[in-house]
């Protein structure tokens, strides 16, 4: 056999192999380039409700302030702190010495205070932790009537801002002018005027001037 027909015959043979193994390697070729562009291409970033939420803050905040106002471009409520932190897991924020001033329909103030607060999202809802104090400013009523100013102290105070409503399962301090209260628990709706005492309750009421 010469040299020619060996060269001619293993040329056959090659072809041979390639033309079988040819759709193998089109099929490993589409494959990577199928993966390349998945690994290539943006990933769609999933709802908030599907991500694993971290109970670490997401953002810090110092010396600041939120504010949130009616329709009417009046100020409705706000909330300062010296320092805050967002909590992603619940939506809420972390204040240090907050201060909540919030206004009634009429536009009476009323003041919230302690060492350490948890609002939510909107500061329609807040915890005060650590000499918790609120006080609603005296109120004048059509007619010339006023109603004294009311003060809460505690360690612990739950105020919802919008409903002008304050309650405590810890013993707290209600003052009324010159009256004062204490209770081991406590509710008061501004709206309705009315607070009620639960527990062990002790009052003062001085003889009226």
């Amino acid at each position: 056999m010469t040299d020619d027909s060996v060269r001619a015959q293993l040329l056959r043979h090659g072809r041979d192999h390639l033309s079988a193994w040819l759709p193998v390697l089109l099929m490993l070729l589409f494959a990577l380039g199928t993966w390349w562009l998945v690994r290539s291409a943006p990933k769609i970033v999933e709802p908030a409700s599907e991500r694993q939420l971290s109970p670490e803050p997401d953002y810090y905040m110092r010396d600041f302030s939120v504010r949130v106002f009616l329709p009417d471009g009046r100020l409705q409520s706000a909330l300062t702190g010296a320092a805050g932190q967002h909590f992603p897991i619940d939506d809420t924020m972390e204040v240090t010495q907050p201060r909540v001033l919030s206004y009634d329909e009429q536009g009476h103030p009323t003041t919230a205070t302690a060492k350490r607060g948890v609002s939510n999202a909107d500061a329609s809802e807040i915890r005060l932790y650590g000499n918790a104090h609120v006080v609603r400013e005296p109120v004048t009523r059509p007619g010339g009537a006023v109603i004294p100013q009311m003060e809460f102290n505690g360690q612990f105070l739950h105020a919802f801002v919008d409903d002008k409503r304050v309650s405590s399962d810890l013993p707290v301090q209600l003052k009324h002018g010159r009256d004062w209260f204490t209770g081991d628990a406590f509710d008061y709706d501004q709206k309705s005027g009315v607070a009620h005492l639960r527990g062990r309750v002790r009052g003062f009421m001085p003889p009226k001037q």
